[in-house]
Order: C-alpha cells, then structure tokens, then sequence
C-alpha cells in the first residue's frame, strides 16, 4: 500500500519489488494484511483503468489522506444527526476507498514504470498523514490525552519498520495492530460509540505492534550474515511498505 519509489539493488533505497519505502523485500505481515494478496488481485481491474487513463500514482496517495479525513469528519459530525450503522457505513466506506487508494498507488507505479525516490517520501508521509487524520475524528468524542497517546502509539510500528529497513533487515508489516486492523476499529467506534475503549486498543495494540517488530528485527539483525540472507530469500516478494 505505497506509492511510487525508484527500484534498485540491496542497498538502495528501495527492494527489488517494493515502492514507497526502503529496505529488502518485506515478510508476509500478521493480522489482516495476510489479505492483502486477495485485495490486490480484486483491483486489479482498477488498476488496469486507471493506467489506461495514466492516473498518477502520487495522486491516489492524496486521495487516501482525503479519504481518510472524510473518515475522520464522519466520525466526528455524523453520530449526532444519523443513526449509528449509517454512520458506521459511512465511515467503513471511506476507510475502505482509504485502503484500496493505498494499495493501489505503489501497484499502479510499478505496473506502468513510474516508480520514483519522490514517490516513496511522498508514500511514507501519505500514510502516516491518514493514519493521523483519520484518529483526529476522535477529538470532540473523547478526552484529547487519549486521542493524543493513540496517535502517537499508532505511528510506533512504522517508526520500528523504518528503523529495521534503515539497518538492512527486511521490512516488517502487519499486525496484530496495524493499519488494517486501526481502521477496522474507527469503524467499530462508529457503530457502537465505544469511543475510549476502541482508543485504548489501539493505543495498546500499536504498541504491542511495534514491541513484537522490535523483536523480529532484532533476531534477524543479530543472525550471521547467511542465516539473515536466507530470511530474506525465503520471504515472500510482496510490496514493500510500512503499517
């Protein structure tokens, strides 16, 4: 789920198949980006058209940020005047269009050839933007340490990921908390107005995100030099990218 980066070897900025980051190609992640694969092969269809259309890839990571603040206004404006499940539907779709943009953007550009180093800052900043924006929904609905400790807790796994790919190891996604299962639970706090608790379980999930991150990497950057490159050829070559 990135946007464009420039390819090059193992120790250039990005993997051989990743886009939008850097690092050597990324194991497969926990939680729910094991469905990422089946995701990708869904759009594939809308993909094919918007390069048909040579939509830019820069601009899907910038229709995610937006989707990802309307996500946040739903979340804020609509639990008044609407019922919960239309609020929760409202919500879940534009989290939805969120994903889809940010799995689309890093596929578009390396199916048409646009990968670019601009591309991958421009991803990494992308994601993390919509991550923030979607969570300031919860400022007039719950108390602004918390919405606050979630923020900065559900940046931790990213920080980890961009540390380990800074060191060499390969990057790390998924869950038990990451992207996927955040949004999951802002469209849990819609339908069901469990402002604090969902805050809390993000807070405490992206931390334990990041913890075991910390100590898959840690394995693999104290493993000798083959037993690490064998890690790294086993992994499956997927999308480079931080959750």
């Amino acid at each position: 789920m990135n946007g464009s980066s420039a390819p090059s070897g193992p120790t250039g900025p990005t993997g051989p198949t990743g886009s939008g980051s850097a690092g050597s190609p990324a194991p497969s992640g926990l939680g729910l980006y094991a469905l990422k694969p089946w995701y990708a092969r869904k759009l594939s269809g809308v993909r094919g058209a918007l390069a048909r259309r040579e939509v830019s890839p820069d601009t899907l990571t910038a229709a995610g940020v937006v989707c990802a603040a309307g996500a946040a206004a739903a979340l804020a404006w609509l639990p008044g005047p609407l019922p919960a499940p239309l609020t929760a539907l409202a919500v879940a779709v534009l989290l939805a269009a969120r994903l889809a943009f940010a799995n689309l953007d890093g596929a578009l550009a390396r199916d048409t050839g646009r990968t670019t180093r601009r591309g991958a800052l421009l991803n990494e900043l992308g994601d993390r933007a919509a991550d923030l924006v979607m969570l300031a929904g919860f400022l007039p609905l719950a108390p602004l340490w918390l919405v606050a400790t979630a923020a900065l807790a559900a940046t931790l796994p990213s920080w980890v990921s961009l540390a380990g790919a800074a060191a060499g190891a390969g990057r790390l996604n998924g869950g038990p908390v990451g992207k996927t299962e955040r949004c999951a639970l802002v469209v849990l706090a819609a339908a069901t107005g469990w402002w604090t608790p969902v805050l809390v379980a993000i807070a405490a999930g992206s931390a334990l995100t990041a913890v075991t991150r910390c100590g898959r990497l840690w394995r693999e950057l104290g493993a000798g030099p083959r037993e690490a490159g064998a890690r790294r050829e086993s992994a499956p070559q997927g999308e480079v990218e931080v959750r």
